[in-house]
């Protein structure tokens, strides 16, 4: 098999492609713009950005890039990372009490194709109290997660009451998905 690069710099990704059982390296450019033009569906969104990514590397005979990007959707709402604590604050009362949608996108690249898809998980919390949301932000500083969470983090332990789909697709990398798109690729 070719040698898969990892163009992310989340410990979660690094973590959960290692898990796989596959050889990778890490590659990460920095300074790829994140927008999307406006009229995307929601599940269009993070492949789209994950395909801009991918467009930005340069992909060796015998490599697949592997990149990604995940939204958290609320109401047709799409809940990037938090700018600051009352940002994240915001996110957390929003999500609090009611049922979400994770979207992560994902582009795998070679020399000679291109795919893209997007694995949808369902998530709803229980409906968290300020302490809550407050001991959580200060503790976790869950600035870098989209949505101002992590499901394998505390608020998740205690938060989250029901989960339809992929676990790891909320942790940021649809693996289940992922083994089965790379099993295609000679």
């Amino acid at each position: 098999m070719k040698k898969i690069i990892l163009a992310s710099n989340s410990p979660r990704r690094r973590e959960l492609l290692a898990g796989l059982g596959y050889d990778f390296e890490v590659r990460v450019m920095q300074g790829i713009d994140e927008g999307y033009p406006a009229g995307l569906s929601m599940e269009e969104i993070p492949q789209y950005i994950a395909k801009e990514k991918a467009d930005a590397y340069e992909v060796g005979e015998t490599e697949i890039l592997l990149t990604a990007d995940t939204v958290v959707v609320l109401d047709n709402e799409v809940l990037g990372k938090p700018k600051d604590v009352a940002d994240a604050s915001r996110m957390l009362h929003e999500l609090s009490g009611r049922t979400h949608h994770v979207i992560t996108g994902v582009c795998l690249t070679t020399t000679s194709m291109q795919r893209q898809f997007s694995v949808v998980t369902e998530v709803t919390f229980k409906p968290l109290t300020d302490r809550e949301i407050e001991y959580y932000i200060s503790n976790y500083q869950p600035f870098d997660k989209a949505g101002a969470y992590g499901i394998q983090e505390w608020i998740g332990y205690i938060g989250v009451t029901a989960i339809r789909g992929s676990y790891f697709n909320v942790m940021g990398l649809p693996v289940q998905r992922i083994y089965q798109e790379l099993q295609q690729i000679e």
